[in-house]
């Protein structure tokens, strides 16, 4: 908490920001995966990914998986 008090309210509102940017995108992807069809294993492939590379997992799937859905 020491290090708190040395920040400015806009340094804390950013990295409040921050954290819920880097909470709430792997959830949107997880969500995403969940709710489109794939072929084959792909989308246990993708869960699984998110799950244990949250960040990575979220952002090779908004850049590389969403283009690979069943439409």
């Amino acid at each position: 908490m020491a290090t708190l008090a040395f920040m400015g309210t806009h340094e804390i509102i950013l990295i409040l920001f921050i954290s819920i940017f880097i909470l709430l995108f792997p959830l949107l992807g997880l969500i995403s995966v969940l709710k489109n069809e794939f072929e084959g294993n792909n989308k246990l492939i993708w869960v699984l990914l998110i799950l244990f590379l949250p960040f990575i997992g979220a952002l090779l799937y908004f850049l590389i998986g969403r283009k690979k859905r069943i439409k």
